[in-house]
Parts: structure tokens; C-alpha cells; sequence
């Protein structure tokens, strides 16, 4: 166990050691024991979480908020366009004057080519910790939730197989955030990982490589694929979300073409039924219902999509409380 990560920015798990990555998990469980039994846990009392907000979200700023609460401090909500964010304020100024005001600042920004950017230059000019709240690459929080859920579901995860797969969706063109966290860290906790998508929703190549290089450290299986159902089959974690083909195309009107040849990459009954029995579908929510996944599989036994999001709170605290202590 590591016993001083004070101070630590929590942008990409990928900058975590395994041992601190182990630690944080193991402080995730314990609190959410605690939170089981009612045992208080005010391990950042008088403490405050700015979060700063580009883009909305719903499980993100009501599990910070709770998580910060029941932590016995502060979250202090900002949205960037009702405030000097979206007309001066830089990033500089942003992490020098929340820095001195608070004591972690936590940033939603997910535009491409600029989110996980901005961040670094908020975690330059800070004196506390930056927390990621999900950027244009990396959604840590999100994964470390993903991988308590397996953890619990499914016990050891070293051996075992998740399929990343793209899914179609009608509402938006998602960042890519999700699938590069997943890659990153599930092979470095030995698990064999697929990667399915069409031929135009590649990820980038060097998070690609990282994720090849994480796999052979941790001997771990690592591959790609363009086969939805063959990547489905005997897997026992299907992961099964949308996201923009980024490194193809910006422009929307081709973006909504290439997403429209693929329609039918839906997560249905009958492509479960692929898995191995015991397998858990997943998703970080909120999904296109019966477009994305039927209500099928994630009403269904199968799904985990609940417990991970309640695990979102868990992870987050364990983050907060050993970076803001």
C-alpha cells in the first residue's frame, strides 16, 4: 500500500504506479463498506472540490457532489458558460485562483484536440491536485468504477476476456474517452482485452500502443477487431458503447454518414447470448435505448450498468480522499 498520495493529479490512470493503483482500490472498497454499514468517513472535512464543468453531465457532478459530502467537505458546482470561463478567464488563471480557493479542482472538458490539454495547463498553474472528470481522452474515474464492478462480479480479473466494443448511437458523436481508459487499464490488471469497431472509429495510435505494451508487461492478450459478433463470442465482459469516429472525420455530415452504415451494431439478447454464461454486459450511461442497447440487456440480468455507476461514488472518493487529505 502506498501511504502518501497527497497531491497527485488523477488525469489518466496511466500515470499511476500499480501499487498506487492497488491502493486506491483497496480505499474504494473500504469506503464503500463504510458507506454500507454507516460508519462516517469525514476524511476531508472543511475541505473543497471546485468542479469545473464544460459539458453536462449527470452521474458525474451528482456523484463528486455526494462523494465530497459524505467525505465531510465541499463540492462548489461551476459551469463555464455562466461564468468569466467562456470569456477570459485562461487556463493559468483558472488553476493559480481555484488553486488557492479550494483544494482539488475537479474539470469536465471533453472537446477534441483540446480537453485533455487544457487540463494539463489548469494542473501546471495549481497548487492542489486535478481531478479528470472525463477530457477528450481519458475518463480515469470511470474506468477504476468499470473495474471494481468486474472485481466484484466476476473476482480476480487476470485471465479474464472483455470486448470493447463500438455500438451505434443516434444522439451525439461521444469522445473516444471511455474505450482509451478501458484499453489502458484493464491490461494492466491482466485482463485479455478486444477491441471491436468498424474500420472508421479507430482509437488513437499511440494510447494503442500503450495499451499493446501495458498487455505484454501484465501478460494480458491484447486485439483488435472489426467483427461485432465474433468479438462477443465467449467473452466474459461486453462493454458495448458508441463513440465519434474522431480520427476519420470533424465534419459532421460525413461523421453521421460513416455512424449510419452501422446501424445494426446494436447490443441485443441475441449477440449476448454469444458470451460465456456468467458474462456482465456494461455500459457508463446514459445509453440510446433499443438504438445503442435494447432494454433487454440492460434491464436484463446480465447488466451491471448500476453498480457500476454507484461504484462511480466509491472510486471518486477514494481518489479524493487520498489526493486532498
Amino acid at each position: 500500500m502506498q501511504t502518501f498520495l497527497r497531491g497527485r493529479d488523477m488525469i489518466t490512470t496511466q500515470e499511476w504506479t500499480r501499487d498506487e493503483l492497488d491502493t486506491l482500490l483497496d480505499v474504494a472498497f473500504d469506503l464503500k463498506r463504510k458507506r454500507a454499514l454507516g460508519i462516517p468517513h469525514a476524511y476531508l472535512r472543511d475541505k473543497v472540490l471546485a468542479m469545473l464543468f464544460f459539458f453536462s453531465s449527470t452521474r458525474t457532478r451528482a456523484s463528486f457532489e455526494a462523494g465530497m459530502a459524505q467525505l465531510g467537505g465541499h463540492a462548489q458546482f461551476i459551469e463555464s458558460r455562466t461564468t468569466q470561463v467562456s470569456h477570459g478567464d485562461t487556463a493559468k488563471e483558472i488553476g493559480e485562483i481555484l488553486g488557492r480557493y479550494n483544494d482539488g479542482i475537479a474539470i469536465r472538458q471533453v472537446d477534441w484536440g483540446k480537453g485533455n490539454q487544457y487540463l494539463r495547463w489548469v494542473a501546471e498553474a495549481s497548487r492542489v491536485p486535478v481531478l479528470n472528470m472525463q477530457c477528450d481522452l481519458y475518463h480515469p474515474h470511470q474506468a477504476l468504477a468499470d473495474l471494481m464492478t468486474i472485481m466484484e462480479k466476476l473476482g480476480d480479473p487476470r485471465g479474464k476476456t472483455i470486448t470493447v466494443s463500438w455500438a451505434y448511437a443516434s444522439s451525439y458523436s461521444k469522445p473516444q474517452s471511455v474505450p482509451n481508459s478501458l484499453i489502458l487499464l484493464m491490461t494492466r490488471y491482466g485482463m485479455n482485452v478486444r477491441l471491436v469497431h468498424p474500420p472508421e472509429f479507430k482509437l488513437k495510435p499511440e494510447l494503442i500502443d500503450q495499451a499493446r505494451e501495458n498487455a505484454k508487461k501484465h501478460h494480458a492478450g491484447f486485439e483488435i477487431m472489426d467483427d461485432f459478433e465474433a468479438g462477443v463470442k465467449g467473452t466474459d465482459v461486453w462493454y458495448a458503447k458508441s463513440w465519434g469516429p474522431l480520427l476519420t472525420t470533424l465534419d459532421p455530415e460525413e461523421d453521421r454518414r460513416i455512424t449510419d452504415q452501422y446501424k445494426d451494431w446494436i447490443a441485443d439478447e441475441r449477440r449476448l447470448a454469444l458470451a460465456n454464461e456468467d458474462a456482465i454486459y456494461m455500459h457508463p450511461l446514459p445509453a440510446d435505448r433499443n438504438i445503442e442497447v435494447t432494454d433487454g440487456v440492460i434491464d436484463g440480468p446480465h447488466s451491471a450498468v448500476f453498480d457500476q455507476a454507484e461504484n462511480r461514488l466509491h472510486a471518486q472518493k477514494a481518489v479524493m480522499a487520498l489526493t486532498m487529505s
